[in-house]
């Protein structure tokens, strides 16, 4: 089953323009980056995908499953930019917590948050203070808050701002890990640094639109033939906004 998002068009006021419009998106399996300037309408993407927000217009679903069910927010997990510690809790607990909020018992709750936080490598810090941990950490506990539902797909926003370049390769290998058990994964980012190898898609907007979407290869294809050796990521993606400038 995959996640697709068909015409959809979504606006925040009557009277504000259109955020996306007849906008159409289908998630390939994998690891995608979801590329775009501030603006481009990748958070709302996110947001309508997750069933955070509805679409005015269009349909978001998963095979089956439309986004108003309940079991399509138990398949489709969103992790926000911002995940705020909670003083009285520890690492298994707020994992727990979550679970119980998505409508699991509570026993089952306990057990899934220290299977969720061993995927994401956190097993030893699972008794620590949520307060206590570093911004990696605490973002890899958002992570592990997401799957401990068993969802099959992972809607990240800018979830690598503020980490430092060891603590991004860390919360990179836990995706990857993820990819191969089968999660498909959408990570936000205007930071064409957040582009690892390891990424087997990528999907660039701008303005509301998809300027491409393809895999990691098709993407590095639109770099200049005079681009800097280690800067391919950087070069194609600039070329890519500057050609949807021009259409």
């Amino acid at each position: 089953m995959t996640l697709v998002l068909r015409s959809c068009s979504y606006r925040y006021g009557r009277m504000r323009p259109y955020v996306l419009r007849a906008f159409s998106y289908e998630l390939p399996d994998g690891l995608t980056i979801l590329l775009g300037p501030n603006g481009a309408g990748k958070s709302t993407l996110l947001k309508l995908a997750a069933s955070v927000s509805v679409p005015q217009t269009g349909r978001v679903s998963y095979g089956d499953l439309s986004s108003r069910s309940k079991e399509f927010r138990r398949q489709v997990a969103w992790m926000p930019q911002t995940i705020t510690p909670l003083p009285s809790l520890t690492a298994r607990e707020y994992v727990a917590y979550v679970g119980w909020l998505k409508g699991l018992g509570r026993t089952e709750a306990w057990e899934r948050a220290q299977e969720a936080l061993r995927r994401v490598e956190l097993t030893s810090q699972e008794d620590a203070r949520t307060t206590r941990l570093s911004g990696g950490q605490i973002r890899r506990v958002g992570v592990a808050a997401a799957l401990v539902h068993e969802a099959r797909v992972l809607l990240l926003d800018e979830p690598t701002a503020g980490m430092d370049p060891r603590q991004r390769r860390v919360f990179r290998d836990v995706l990857t890990k993820l990819t191969e058990d089968g999660v498909r994964v959408l990570l936000s980012t205007h930071d064409v640094a957040d582009l690892a190898e390891e990424a087997d898609h990528v999907t660039v907007m701008d303005d509301g639109r998809v300027l491409l979407s393809g895999d990691t290869g098709a993407f590095l294809a639109h770099a200049p033939a005079d681009t800097a050796p280690g800067r391919s990521a950087e070069g194609a993606y600039t070329a890519l906004l500057e050609r949807g400038e021009q259409t």
